[in-house]
């Protein structure tokens, strides 16, 4: 079993590059000789080589030092292998591990990557929400790293993708649907105001927003070539907005590999990548997870994406999940349907995204290649689940 702060196999949730450009030229940097942090057998996997993206630490060390903390230049600071999107690295600062966070290199799209935004949660929602790892300093120059970043605290676990571990129960992932579904619950259970996090994004027409968001991706996605598919689900989502239910925090991208676990016990020890946290619809949050959420009878599209391993293991089926969530948070799922097929064109829209940045020589990836067929079977899904053909 290996223990990673990414993903098991050293993959990542490729959903996370939808509205990132990691393209652009580096900062020429800095760099000193640093000593090579010891790694025991549960610390995470790291880049090496030239896989690794340096950062200017003597321009962070000085930094830290105006904030009255000490970056430990003895200790070489290590790249996590996780994440085509922002960039986490293992610190230590007075002797404690933390991790440093920022956006990807290059220019990034307005509203993503939003350091500012997810240190303001991570601050905050901890006293709430013991699974928020907690941020401890902010740092909004960007003369410092090139881009804003924050360091926040570390910690180390289990994180499952689209594999289960080796040695496995057959049925641990009864338990890990369950938790995932608790601890939504429980998450959307928190009352911002007593975080400090009611001003957190405009709650206002959710979801009218992010129907109209990705319609417009979409239509970029396939500019010049739209497929009919685009345009029925396009169509029959307009005819079926619904109102949103009321408003809670949300994670925006809630899913088993962005929660690490207690390798021994399977527990959930933090939830961690908030840079799209808002406040908005807390149907949307479930729709997004399932949207992930693959089932053994579901269509080749659905299950190569192979980003949580749901289609066995024990996991509860889709509509279990929902039923179970509204058990739990009472929420009145009226409409729900709507949401779910949201969720899926979101999806497809985003593949089509990451095949157009492979076409465009942005990645040489070979997985994105695939990601053109995979973008067209989820509008193909989204449109059998309009119709009721799959929950």
């Amino acid at each position: 079993m290996q223990i990673v702060h990414g993903q098991p196999d050293g993959t990542v949730s490729l959903t996370k590059l939808c509205c990132h450009d990691v393209t652009g030229p580096s900062r020429r940097l800095n760099l000193r000789p640093l000593k090579v942090m010891k790694m025991s057998r549960s610390d995470p996997a790291f880049l090496s080589g030239a896989g690794e993206i340096p950062q200017d630490w003597d321009s962070l060390a000085a930094h830290l030092a105006d904030q009255g903390m000490t970056l430990d230049t003895d200790v070489a600071p290590r790249q996590f292998s996780s994440g085509f999107g922002n960039l986490n690295y293992l610190i230590s600062i007075d002797n404690h591990l933390r991790v440093l966070r920022r956006p990807p290199m290059g220019p990034v799209q307005p509203g993503s990557n939003d350091m500012g935004r997810e240190s303001r949660i991570l601050m905050r929602l901890w006293k709430a929400f013991p699974l928020a790892p907690r941020c401890y300093h902010f740092c909004d120059d960007p003369a410092i790293l090139g881009a804003p970043c924050f360091i926040m605290e570390y910690r180390p676990g289990l994180v499952i993708g689209g594999t289960m571990p080796e040695n496995s129960p057959a049925d641990a992932g009864y338990g890990l649907g369950r938790m995932l579904t608790e601890q939504l619950a429980t998450f959307h259970a928190i009352d911002p105001v007593k975080v400090d996090l009611d001003t957190l994004g405009n709650p206002d027409g959710y979801l009218a927003r992010t129907l109209k968001g990705w319609k417009k991706r979409g239509a970029a996605a396939w500019s010049g070539d739209i497929p009919s598919a685009l345009t029925t689900l396009a169509d029959w989502l307009d005819a079926r907005l619904i109102a949103d239910a009321q408003a809670t925090l949300i994670h925006n991208d809630f899913k088993l590999d962005n929660v690490i676990l207690d390798p021994e016990t399977l527990a959930p020890l933090a939830v961690i990548d908030w840079d799209m946290g808002t406040r908005g619809d807390p149907r949307w949050d479930l729709a997004v997870m399932l949207g992930y959420w693959a089932e053994a009878g579901d269509p080749d599209a659905m299950l190569e994406l192979n980003q949580m391993p749901t289609a066995g293991h024990g996991f509860p089926s889709r509509e279990a999940i929902a039923n179970y969530y509204t058990e739990l948070s009472g929420i009145d799922m009226t409409g729900f349907h709507f949401i779910r097929v949201l969720a899926i064109f979101r999806a497809a829209v985003i593949f089509r995204q990451l095949y157009i940045r492979y076409m465009g020589g942005d990645t040489d990836d070979p997985r994105f290649a695939q990601f053109g067929k995979s973008a067209s079977g989820l509008l193909d899904f989204a449109i059998d689940i309009a119709n009721e053909k799959y929950f």
